[in-house]
């Protein structure tokens, strides 16, 4: 099917569009520009010398690409030591459930992240602004999203 965009009249785009939400974090904010019961799409503007959590996720799989910026990524596999690289715009990488990783911004970053729709599965093991919640044996780890 051949699709014929007409210059003569303007296109009603607005059934299309949705309001990207923008959520505040220690660390600066996430814009989250979509979410479906497929996948979640979200903007992170990381403020220099800030960090997300030391974290992992249980179900989310995600894959982040670093638009502009420059930051340190840690990351690692469950029981082993941690790896650690400065991160140049144009990089991407892949999250799988379990992995470890923490991004610590040296310049103000903005990073994409394409994920599954697990706003709230994250485990922090370590966070600069208080928010690692003490594990109760038998419940779940989950904790607000980034």
């Amino acid at each position: 099917m051949n699709a014929t965009i007409s210059q003569a009249a303007p296109l009603d785009v607005s059934r299309f569009a949705v309001q990207p939400r923008r959520v505040e974090k220690p660390w600066g904010y996430e814009l989250i520009y979509g979410l479906s019961d497929a996948y979640c799409g979200k903007l992170l503007w990381i403020r220099a010398g800030a960090a997300l959590s030391l974290q992992y996720h249980e179900r989310k799989d995600e894959t982040i690409y670093l638009d502009d910026g420059l930051i340190e990524l840690e990351i690692g596999e469950p029981g082993q030591p941690l790896s650690a690289a400065i991160v140049h715009p144009g990089a991407a990488f892949r999250i799988r459930p379990g992995v470890i990783h923490r991004m610590i911004a040296m310049r103000d970053s903005t990073v994409l992240e394409v994920s599954s729709p697990d706003l709230e599965d994250v485990v922090r093991l370590q966070d600069r602004y208080g928010r690692v919640e003490i594990p109760v044996p038998g419940a779940d780890p989950v904790s607000p999203a980034c």
